[in-house]
């Protein structure tokens, strides 16, 4: 999805959603494994920030097994102005069969007028 810019031409937001894993037909660890497991998927941003922006992150899909507690941490880490990670993590005997992640980017754009000086 294209940055979509407000008012102040400045700011960006960038937004999504997106598949983390799927394990459950495959046999991978998240489902059938125990104790600490993590997916890390990183994403690139279409247009640069020109700081890294603040980056929110949220559940759009947890299938989890019923027969054991829910244990789970989704964040966003390695923000930069083309990107981050969405990381996903349980621990114990959660059995976790597929995350999708809705995410939201909000951050300065760069500006013709934007010049460096040394």
């Amino acid at each position: 999805m294209p940055t979509v810019r407000l008012w102040s031409s400045r700011t960006g937001i960038a937004q999504g959603d997106v598949e983390v894993f799927s394990e459950f037909d495959s046999g991978g660890t998240m489902w059938t494994g125990e104790g600490e497991r993590e997916r890390r998927l990183h994403l690139r941003f279409d247009d640069a920030f020109a700081a890294p922006p603040a980056v929110h992150v949220t559940a759009s899909l947890m299938d989890m097994d019923h027969t054991a507690a829910y244990r789970a941490e989704l964040v966003a880490e390695e923000v930069t102005t083309e990107g981050f990670d969405i990381v996903f993590r349980t621990w114990s005997d959660s059995r976790v069969a597929r995350v999708r992640a809705a995410w939201m980017a909000i951050g300065d754009m760069p500006f013709e007028d934007d010049w460096v000086v040394d």
